[in-house]
């Protein structure tokens, strides 16, 4: 289920974030570094939607959204999935949002604005400690 690894791709992600311009920075710098994104969602009730259809090995995640927030949608797609592998994205200031996302199952985050040697190491360490190259049976 988790091994999306295809010809050197690193990942499969899955951009959630309600400013356009934002998910088109990280889409760029994702797909240049090799990773695959697979689709993108402005809100968290388009990434709940998005992650039962697509199934990615990793989502980004706004903070900060309408409709409903990356801290509300943390907690339905690691209802729906516990292996979920979910990066929070915010701007400095947000560390109370930050830390409540990861107590409920966020793995890392990344601090806006996206520095691409920051983004790609968090993700490469992302990848290390949930073992995303596993072999898993659907």
């Amino acid at each position: 289920m988790y091994n999306r690894k295809v010809n050197g791709m690193e990942g499969r992600i899955l951009i959630v974030d309600d400013a356009l311009f934002m998910r088109g920075v990280l889409k760029k710098m994702l797909e240049e570094n090799g990773y695959t994104v697979v689709g993108e969602a402005a809100n968290g009730l388009e990434a709940i939607e998005k992650y039962k259809e697509l199934k990615p090995d990793l989502l980004t995640m706004d903070i900060t959204m309408p409709d409903m927030t990356g801290l509300e949608a943390v907690k339905a797609i690691r209802g729906i999935d516990s292996k979920a592998r979910i990066v929070m994205c915010s701007a400095m200031g947000q560390n109370a949002m930050v830390m409540e996302a990861v107590q409920n199952g966020a793995i890392d985050f990344i601090i806006k604005p996206f520095k691409a040697s920051t983004v790609l190491a968090t993700l490469k360490r992302c990848k290390a400690l949930s073992n995303w190259d596993r072999e898993e049976s659907k």
